[in-house]
């Protein structure tokens, strides 16, 4: 039997949990003993759970940590804080041993639950790319002064202090995981020059970078890399069934854009800078369960896009999930299909939001095997050559500008065996999303989305919403009408299994992918859109 005392802990960090998703600011999650220890109980337990969702800066030390650092404190000596860049705003610098550039962010239903979040979703995707506020503030609809007063309401720093926060962890990730040169390492982070970076990072962290790198080695970080490919380390809060989402990707993988092998997925990258201008590359995800990291590896030709990759990888294995919160919000769902709901289970994102949406398009009313076989038709027809240097990866998905280029569209795409409607289809996503009246950016809201598509003539509800879980993370999309689903609820209408999933909101997309999971080797692979 427990002791009473772990009961207690046990107690005190379920209360813990309540503190943080009420969101709670710095100053609250500190000026309550009860509340304090509370928290505190999660840091003693290393309890992954929290981490990347509080920091604890120790005053002894002058450092911060995550809630799984094998290092503690007394706890009249520790200080919460909601973010990493309110406890360097503090004086705090980050911790060598637990490394906190590496933790976990806020969940995809964290981050749209007000103006704020949205827009340090698109500061750490974009932390690279150099946005100022104004351009940031008009992207979002909102004056710069109004961004930045709820900003600080909610995160306790400035946009500006959040964004130098962002780019110095990622510097910080690649002075420990690579060998790139100081001056790269600035630019790759997106500081103009390697003087400001310099007295950024002595300001921030009391250290010159070269001091940092130095002191990483001696703490037993592995090597940096050499040679062509830069590795990062991407944190997890377990657990993370990272065979289940390669198994996904690889039923679905596009020939010449992806090769998913039993322990890693690969594909060719295209990323579009804020200027414009494309650069092109490769990226490789494997997965270190040991210390809740995946690996990613990418082409130096990536290096200006890096938090965009890092981004996008994040979203794409849903690694800001928090697992827990998940798993207790499908309770339900056990009731429904026993065995079900699985701690664990991570939305199967995308790594390329337009590629998603025109390959949703095409798995309509199809196997998966035949849009497959559609999709690398079409990229092997009109996708641009990409030397990666890697076997079976040498082609990338045609841009929307590439797309609404084409004169005849139908005409091209027929003789693959792309029918006209679904060309149609394809066409004006394309000019929707170069116009921007369809957005794919950190800022979208994926209700908003949804409801535009749903104006194309030829995308229903399960296009709809099957895009809004693979390509926005939409946690609270559910498929009614999906084969699979309909597989694993044979006795329910469409309209009972929808209202069967109400009390499972807002995680119904997640009831999907367990769902899905749950079925046996010999019930038919999941179809598109049935009945629109």
């Amino acid at each position: 039997m427990k002791d009473k005392s772990f009961m207690q802990n046990s107690a005190e960090r379920e209360a813990a949990f309540e503190y943080l998703d009420a969101g709670l600011s710095s100053e609250s999650l500190n000026s309550s003993p009860e509340r304090k220890r509370a928290i505190y109980s999660a840091f003693e337990a290393r309890d992954a759970r929290f981490d990347g969702r509080v920091y604890a800066a120790i005053s002894s030390t002058g450092v911060y940590c995550r809630s799984v650092c094998p290092y503690h404190a007394k706890i009249e000596n520790v200080t919460f804080y909601a973010t990493a860049a309110e406890a360097e705003e503090a004086g705090f610098r980050p911790c060598l041993v637990c490394r906190p550039e590496t933790a976990p962010g806020l969940s995809s239903a964290d981050a749209r639950k007000s103006l704020a979040r949205r827009a340090a979703a698109m500061i750490q995707e974009e932390c690279t790319a150099g946005d100022g506020l104004e351009r940031l503030s008009a992207r979002l609809g909102y004056t710069d002064r109004h961004v930045r007063r709820v900003f600080q309401d909610e995160f306790g720093v400035t946009p500006m202090q959040f964004l130098t926060t962002c780019r110095l962890r990622l510097a910080k990730a690649m002075l420990a995981d690579t060998d790139l040169p100081m001056a790269e390492v600035a630019k790759s982070a997106g500081f103009k020059s390697t003087r400001r970076f310099n007295d950024a990072f002595k300001s921030h962290y009391s250290l010159v970078p070269s001091e940092q790198r130095r002191l990483a080695k001696n703490r037993g970080t592995d090597a940096p890399n050499a040679g062509a490919a830069i590795r990062l380390k991407l944190g997890y809060r377990p657990p993370l069934y990272f065979g289940e989402l390669l198994a996904f990707f690889r039923d679905r993988a596009l020939a010449g854009v992806e090769a998913v092998g039993e322990e890693s997925y690969a594909r060719t990258a295209r990323m579009v800078m804020p200027d414009g201008s494309d650069v092109f590359g490769w990226i490789r995800v494997e997965n270190d369960p040991s210390h809740n990291e995946l690996v990613l590896s990418m082409a130096e030709s990536l290096l200006p896009a890096t938090s965009m990759v890092v981004a996008r990888v994040r979203r794409m294995f849903d690694l800001n999930c928090d697992p827990e919160t998940v798993y207790g919000g499908l309770a339900s769902l056990n009731t429904i299909r026993p065995g079900a709901n699985v701690c664990g289970t991570r939305l199967p994102g995308c790594f390329d939001p337009f590629e998603t949406c025109c390959r949703a398009v095409l798995g309509q009313q199809v196997s998966v095997a035949a849009a497959n076989k559609l999709a690398a038709r079409i990229v092997e027809a009109i996708g641009q050559q990409v030397r990666t240097g890697v076997e079976g990866l040498d082609r990338a998905w045609p841009s929307a500008q590439e797309i609404t280029a084409i004169d005849d569209l139908a005409g091209t795409l027929g003789p693959l065996g792309v029918i006209r409607t679904r060309s149609s289809v394809i066409a004006e996503i394309a000019r929707m999303a170069v116009s921007g009246d369809l957005r794919f950016d950190a800022l979208a809201d994926p209700v908003e989305q949804m409801n535009a598509l749903l104006s194309v003539k030829g995308i229903g509800p399960w296009t709809a919403n099957y895009i809004a879980m693979r390509a926005y993370s939409y946690p609270d999309a559910f498929l009614e009408k999906d084969s699979g689903v309909a597989h694993a609820l044979p006795d329910m209408t469409p309209k009972e299994r929808l209202e069967a999933m109400e009390p499972c909101r807002p995680w119904r997309s997640y009831a999907v992918v367990c769902l899905w999971n749950s079925l046996s080797d010999q019930v038919p692979k999941p179809k598109g859109e049935q009945i629109s």
